[in-house]
C-alpha cells in the first residue's frame, strides 16, 4: 500500500486541484484529496496527497512543510496508516450501538 502524506492547516478555499498543482512542483501526484464535511461540503482543513514515486514523500515534507498555500502555512507529514489510529469511543455500552437502551428504535407495546 502506498504511503500518503497528511496535509494540515489547509485554507477552506483549497480544492483537490489546487492541492495537486501545489505538490506537483515536487513530482507526479497520483492523488490529492481535500477532506470535506459530509453535511456541509465545506473543507475540514486537511487532506492527503499521494505521489506516484514514494521517494518524493520525504522531499515534499522537507521542502513544503510550513510553506504557504492559498494564504495559509500548511503542515506536511507522513500519514499514519488507518490501523495505527485509535478507535473513536462514543461512550455508551459495550454492544457498539452507542446507547444503553438496546438501540435507537423503541419496541411497540401493542
Amino acid at each position: 500500500m502506498a504511503q500518503n502524506l497528511f496535509i494540515g492547516s489547509l485554507a477552506y478555499a483549497t480544492t483537490d486541484d489546487t492541492l495537486k498543482a501545489f505538490f506537483e512542483q515536487i513530482g507526479e501526484v497520483s492523488s490529492a484529496r481535500v477532506i470535506t464535511d459530509r453535511d456541509s461540503g465545506r473543507s475540514k482543513g486537511f487532506g492527503f496527497v499521494e505521489f506516484t514515486d514514494e521517494a518524493n514523500n520525504q522531499k515534499a515534507v522537507d521542502q513544503l512543510d510550513g510553506k504557504e498555500l492559498d494564504g495559509r502555512a500548511i503542515s506536511v507529514g507522513l500519514a499514519r496508516p488507518k490501523e495505527d489510529r485509535p478507535r473513536r469511543d462514543f461512550g455508551g455500552n459495550d454492544r457498539g450501538n452507542g446507547g444503553g437502551d438496546g438501540g435507537s428504535f423503541r419496541q411497540r407495546s401493542w
